[in-house]
């Protein structure tokens, strides 16, 4: 059919297989409408045909696609090393040439084509050989007078291996309360926490959820995967008191009565069984940070603050300049006057002239969350970490935030992600984030991707890619229509991962991808390839090729982070004692009988604990009933280390038995998603130093590190 060819050319699936044994054709009004938000019209027939030409007589006809990929040859042809994780800054990188083959787009280009190459380090080229890592300019012109310009990316082959084996701990940052919050954990928190577990637990890294600015909002949406920007960190978590002008304010007694009130705004979390309430802990720093604006900046720290200005440039000034409309028309830029729904219009150009002060201080803020993320990074490293930090990149952004306005070119209009049916969820799932175009990345060389990526690796001893099949491609949902009307659209997977591979490479970082649920044929290979690690959880490892029995330790994959549970999925307490199927239940999500559920949970977890039983990693402790969840999180921990994977995670909660899931897939108001504290099995909050005191916090870090019980 012309329609389906027209969509394979355009990267629209037609139709999509959910199973090896099973195709199913996609909503053909979602083709229409995909193609439609690629600039492409394929409304009637007629559209159709018209739109196929063209697109095949521009395929003939090209010379080069707008972005090729060139990879550098595997280290075992040279006997070079490949580059590791502590080598050499960036700076110090970008000479290193390539050794591979060239790239199909080159090699097969019409003899006697020239080709010219501007690198990024300012050289000239008349040749793809020998080319240092970077995003090049290069230009081509075959002998019949065609020409051709494209962004030629030099990437390393893969990342490298992670050296050894090392554990870290997985915790969402704004649960993490101590005892100097003001009402949930912040950057200070993060510090001390990395501090405690490099140097007191020998941990390697301490894994966090996306830290991006959040869309204000009354009340601001508290899931950390909906952000208004991915590039830029939320000032929520700013430790006020560790910004260095803080101690100069003038009004002592605004100061004293702002610290009361963030006393009793911790208190009423971690005693008196409130939620965590952003927006209360957002209106709080907020005045607490007008007034260290008033502070002024010494010269070298106005120096500092200039750089880094200069540094982020427009992306900076766009976002800062979206915070300060948002604060006069609302959060949602759809919803403002129309001149300012254009980021590049006069009507904004002067709407930012007028706001300057508020540009200014929301620049400011940015530059103060960003340095105190380095410096919780610095911490990390310091402590002996070889990791430190590993950051959360969200799947995307929400449509109406600052990204979205900033980027309007680079998404596609009247669309959303989602996942298409599958056997975990029969209706789907929308996720209401506007997709990336590919066409529109592929022609600025994946601009927004390279500075993204560049932004958070700053501050990055690795990565986690939420969702990483998204590198390959996303089920795109007309706005407006159920999950089940979606279609696949194709990214240029090998373009998307040259990117990471490189941005990675120049930060020294490791990259983790979230590869959890049905994965397309052929992309954990492609990802283990490049050097990306997967995610192994180990509910979900079983042999489901075989007996459907849970997978023994020595057929785990080794590239990979290996935990017990994730923050969409109930703590391991929880699913030991069958807790989550009753919260499930009370929630009204179970699909089937109660009794069918627990009778289901109680296999799921004997079959796992017969295993461990059968391996000899339980050990009784005989007693109570919690005696006996505790000595089962240990052997599950056990068993983890049998497994040959390179990163363990431990979740935190499960340290001090936390029975609740800090996330709950399919609720909204139901459920107080994002805003629990970590508290112990009695759901008491607990906080960071008396998670550092905790003797079953302790027990459960001595099997991981091989110790026996109560050593020093």
């Amino acid at each position: 059919m012309p329609l389906s060819r027209l969509a394979e050319l355009h990267g629209v699936a037609p139709s999509y297989s959910p199973s090896p044994d099973r195709t199913v054709p996609a909503s053909e009004a979602a083709v229409i409408a995909a193609l439609g938000a690629l600039g492409v019209d394929a409304r009637t027939p007629e559209a159709v045909e018209r739109s196929l030409a063209a697109r095949e007589r521009e395929l003939g006809e090209r010379l080069l696609p707008p972005t090729v990929v060139c990879w550098s040859g595997a280290a075992t042809a040279t006997g070079e090393r490949e580059p590791a994780a502590d080598d050499p800054a960036p700076t110090a990188r970008a000479g290193r040439p390539t050794r591979g083959p060239l790239p199909a787009a080159l090699t097969e280009l019409p003899a006697g084509t020239r080709l010219w190459i501007r690198t990024e380090q300012g050289e000239t080229r008349s040749s793809a050989e020998q080319l240092p890592y970077g995003v090049h300019e290069l230009e081509a012109t075959a002998p019949d007078g065609r020409t051709a310009r494209a962004h030629l990316v030099v990437a390393p082959s893969r990342l490298p291996t992670p050296p050894g084996r090392t554990y870290g701990l997985l915790v969402q940052l704004y649960s993490l309360l101590s005892r100097r919050s003001w009402g949930m954990g912040d950057l200070g928190d993060l510090a001390e926490l990395t501090a405690w577990a490099g140097r007191a637990l020998g941990a390697g890294f301490v894994q966090v959820n996306p830290l991006h600015v959040a869309v204000p909002g009354e009340p601001t949406d508290p899931s950390p995967y909906r952000p208004s920007s991915r590039r830029f960190p939320d000032p929520v978590h700013l430790r006020v008191e560790d910004i260095p002008e803080f101690a100069y304010v003038e009004d002592r007694d605004r100061v004293r009565t702002l610290l009361e009130r963030a006393d009793r705004l911790r208190e009423s979390v971690l005693h008196k069984g409130a939620l965590i309430d952003r927006d209360a802990v957002w209106e709080l720093k907020r005045e607490a940070l007008e007034l260290v604006r008033n502070v002024p900046l010494g010269p070298g720290r106005r120096a500092t603050y200039c750089d880094f200005l200069a540094e982020e440039g427009e992306a900076l000034e766009d976002h800062a300049t979206w915070c300060a409309l948002a604060e006069r028309y609302g959060s949602d830029w759809h919803n403002w006057p129309a001149g300012l729904r254009d980021p590049r219009s006069p009507e904004t150009a002067r709407a930012r002239a007028e706001l300057m002060d508020r540009v200014d201080f929301h620049s400011r803020l940015v530059w103060l969350t960003d340095s105190q993320l380095a410096a919780a990074q610095r911490s990390a490293r310091d402590a002996g970490m070889p990791v430190g930090l590993v950051h959360d990149l969200a799947v995307g952004v929400h449509p109406g935030g600052a990204d979205a306005w900033a980027q309007q070119e680079y998404f596609a209009a009247g669309m959303t992600v989602g996942a298409p049916p599958d056997a975990f969820n029969a209706r789907g799932q929308d996720w209401s984030l506007p997709p990336w175009r590919p066409d529109r990345l592929a022609d600025s060389g994946y601009a927004p991707y390279r500075h993204l990526l560049r932004a958070l690796f700053r501050y990055a001893g690795a990565l986690r890619i939420d969702h990483v099949m998204g590198l390959f491609r996303l089920w795109w949902i007309p706005q407006g229509e159920a999950p089940t009307e979606g279609t696949y659209v194709r990214y240029d997977a090998e373009a998307m991962l040259a990117i990471l591979v490189l941005e990675a490479w120049r930060a020294g970082a490791l990259v983790i991808g979230e590869d959890l649920g049905t994965v397309e044929p052929g992309v954990r290979d492609t990802l283990h390839e490049r050097g990306v690690l997967g995610t192994s959880v180990l509910w979900f490892e079983r042999d489901w090729t075989g007996d459907g029995q849970p997978l023994p330790p020595e057929r785990w994959r080794a590239d990979c982070l290996a935990t017990a549970t994730t923050h969409d999925l109930p703590p391991t307490a929880a699913r030991l004692t069958g807790d989550h199927v009753e919260l499930r239940d009370s929630l009204g999500l179970l699909t089937r009988p109660l009794e069918e559920e627990r009778a289901e949970a109680a296999a799921d977890a004997g079959e796992w604990l017969t295993l461990l039983a059968r391996l000899g990693l339980l050990d009784g402790m005989g007693g109570t009933d919690a005696a006996s969840e505790e000595s089962e999180i240990q052997a599950i921990h056990r068993f983890l280390l049998r497994t040959p994977a390179r990163m363990i995670g431990i979740w935190l909660p499960d340290t001090v038995g936390d029975r609740r899931p800090q996330n709950v897939p399919g609720t909204w108001n139901q459920y107080p998603n994002w805003r629990l504290p970590i508290a112990n099995a009695e759901g008491h909050p607990v906080t960071l130093e008396e998670l550092a005191a905790s003797p079953r916090l302790h027990a459960l870090l001595d099997v991981v590190r091989g110790r026996a019980p109560g050593a020093a």
